[in-house]
């Protein structure tokens, strides 16, 4: 505590030396000078909570609006518990936080209760304290209030400024956002998405948000990002929130995974664009030996043997769970890493659904990993600060910008080549749009929360979702009947937005071709499997919305129908060999595989829809800048769904 007093009061924050040894020799003649008392009270006079506020009575204002000497205990201890991490523990900015911030503030009353300062039945009787809203200064509306935080925090993670410090002001930062592009997709996602809403008409057009971030390939600069319609009214950035499954923008990496690794299928087949696999719904993946793992396809579709380029576009779940096992899960995980997700990133577990998407990465992380498949597998710590400097001359020294091949430039491309199929042949042409060549994976979180479109040209990597989120509780919410539509799908208004942005964010630059250096045999592309049918699904994720099919027909890809402990509801298929066939496509003869039905357990979500019928930009023109409420305490409407589109359940 001393120390800490000393390092508020006495001393700047810099991180040298020459401070901590000052630091130091002060604490020690302090200790001397006043008393314990003397020393908590300045400390707690100096110190920053958070909310522009330094000192505990500016504190209990911000969070409580209540003088200090009228805190609960309650809220004492949420105060107190702010001082390890101000920003995180802000549980009104950043509601996907409370668990931690509970965590934290319960610590505090159990010391409180263990010293005696509090009595058990005291304790006992303390609930967690709801702060108010936070009260924000209208020159941080718009996206400038979500970039001023992500920035902040960007610098404080990177050991670039002191938290403290920075609040205390002086510093000139730029950014690497450029304004013509951040304007453009703001433009994007009000023309595509939020100019179609009504929320008085719909409830569920309520629940609509939107998240997406853009980054230069080649320098790893993020030159774009869109967090939400206005920080004022709604405080959480999605651009970087990590709670959200990513669905099938994950699959890309599975196969990325397989050419790095040279993997084979169960029957020692290669495992390139080429390679057939059995796409039967709810067929048992093999080789794994956690339990039976069948998970369902879009509408439970059976496709018979497809390529992995066919797999791709249409997005088939049973291919790509059963890829992953071939490749092994914990490859598939390193190789992710590796491109560009965090470590930490949640539910990022090695098991066959890794392949499905049930990690929940931010827009921004799996905008990172796509930009290095652009960049042919180099890659290179995304950046988001271009220069800072103190009191207007003094030049903060930044990280050193650090880049690697992370995967070879064979297996970056070849996924390439595959991505660049789905937006010309699958689930993803309404990105042909964008006038560029574009690779790129839609992709649909468990119970349609989230909608996501990953793509890239040669020049510009960008990643768009739109996610389902109540504003009283923050609780995720299906998009069922959103836009007027059965369902939101990666294929609709997130490749629509991303190919609206694209265009006009490259407006004016050379159209620039993609240069593939590919995996042997890739070059050539296999005929269509003779046994795959070509009608699309009913509720396909080219986006196009047909509400045809009624409640409990459609079904999330990446939700497998069985949980650990089930009885073995579904069979394997005839002729089954673990998931490959390298000769002509059969459906006929042949005896069930023995090699042991399982299911996967953990997770059973995340993933998008495989219809293979593409959707064109529907939707025209205007900007709506979307009704205004709050993540997490705003307020919502009471109308009901729009008559006459079925909500169509998803089944678990």
């Amino acid at each position: 505590i001393t120390q800490q007093y000393v390092k508020n009061y006495y001393l700047a924050q810099d991180q040298t030396v020459t401070r901590k040894v000052k630091e130091f020799f002060i604490s020690i003649k302090l200790d001397r000078e006043k008393s314990k008392s003397e020393i908590l009270e300045g400390y707690l006079n100096t110190s920053f909570f958070g909310r522009g506020a330094y000192g505990i009575q500016a504190a209990a204002q911000a969070y409580f609006g209540v003088d200090a000497k009228d805190l609960t205990a309650a809220q004492g201890a949420y105060l107190a518990s702010l001082l390890n991490a101000p920003s995180q523990y802000d549980v009104v900015a950043h509601p996907e936080n409370r668990p931690a911030a509970e965590a934290r503030w319960k610590y505090v009353m159990n010391g409180m209760a263990d010293k005696g300062w509090i009595s058990p039945s005291e304790r006992a009787a303390a609930e967690f304290p709801k702060p108010k809203q936070s009260t924000i200064s209208t020159n941080m509306s718009g996206q400038r209030g979500y970039v001023v935080n992500i920035v902040k925090k960007y610098l404080i993670e990177n050991d670039i400024v002191d938290e403290e410090e920075l609040g205390r002001g002086g510093y000139r930062i730029t950014t690497t956002l450029q304004k013509d592009k951040q304007d453009a997709f703001v433009k994007a996602v009000d023309d595509k998405l939020m100019s179609q809403l009504d929320k008085k008409e719909r409830k569920v057009d309520g629940y609509v948000r939107a998240g997406g971030a853009s980054v230069d390939p080649k320098t790893g600069k993020v030159v774009a990002m869109y967090n939400g319609i206005d920080y004022v009214k709604q405080y959480t950035p999605n651009a970087v929130r990590r709670d959200f499954q990513v669905g099938s923008t994950f699959k890309p990496f599975v196969f990325t995974s397989a050419v790095e690794n040279h993997s084979e299928t169960q029957s020692g087949q290669m495992i390139n664009p080429n390679t057939r696999y059995d796409g039967t719904s709810e067929r048992p993946v093999q080789g794994w030996s956690g339990g039976r793992y069948a998970p369902e396809n879009e509408d439970h579709r059976d496709y018979g043997h497809v390529t992995v380029r066919e797999a791709t576009d249409k997005s088939i779940n049973a291919v790509y769970a059963q890829m992953a096992v071939d490749v092994g899960s914990d490859k598939v995980k390193q190789t992710a890493i590796d491109l560009g997700l965090s470590p930490d990133t949640p539910e990022l577990t090695p098991s066959p659904s890794i392949a499905l998407g049930v990690a929940t990465a931010s827009p921004l992380d799996m905008a990172e990993a796509y930009a290095t498949l652009a960049n042919h597998g180099r890659h290179s710590t995304y950046t988001l600060v271009e220069k800072v400097t103190k009191d207007g001359k003094q030049e903060v020294e930044l990280p050193e910008r650090r880049e690697q091949q992370a995967v070879s430039r064979e297996s970056a491309d070849t996924t390439t080549s595959v991505l660049r199929s789905v937006v010309q042949n699958g689930t993803a042409t309404a990105a042909q749009a964008a006038g560029r060549p574009a690779a790129g994976k839609t992709g649909t979180a468990e119970e349609d929360t989230a909608a996501w479109f990953a793509g890239y040209t040669p020049d510009l990597a960008t990643v768009v979702a739109v996610m389902g989120q109540d504003p009283k509780t923050a609780a995720h919410k299906p998009l069922y009947g959103a836009m007027g539509l059965a369902r939101i799908n990666g294929g609709g208004a997130p490749a629509e937005i991303w190919s609206q942005y694209t265009r006009n964010a490259l407006k004016g630059e050379p159209v620039a071709d993609f240069d593939l250096q590919l995996q042997d045999g890739a070059d050539v592309t296999a005929p269509p499997s003779s046994d795959a049918s070509d009608e699309p699904g009913d509720g396909d994720e080219s986006g196009s919305g047909e509400a045809s099919d009624g409640p409990g027909d459609a079904d999330e890809d990446g939700t497998g129908s069985q949980t650990p402990g089930d009885s073995d509801s579904g069979s394997t298929p005839p002729g089954d060999d673990g998931g490959t066939e390298s000769d002509p496509p059969s459906t006929g003869g042949g005896t069930p595989s023995t090699g042991g039905p399982s299911t996967e357990p953990g997770p059973t979500g995340g993933g998008d829809s495989g219809g293979d019928s593409g959707g064109d930009d529907s939707s025209n023109g205007g900007t709506g800048p979307g009704g205004g409420d709050t993540d997490g305490a705003g307020g919502g409407d009471s109308n009901t769904g729009f008559p006459g589109i079925p909500v169509t359940p998803r089944r678990q």
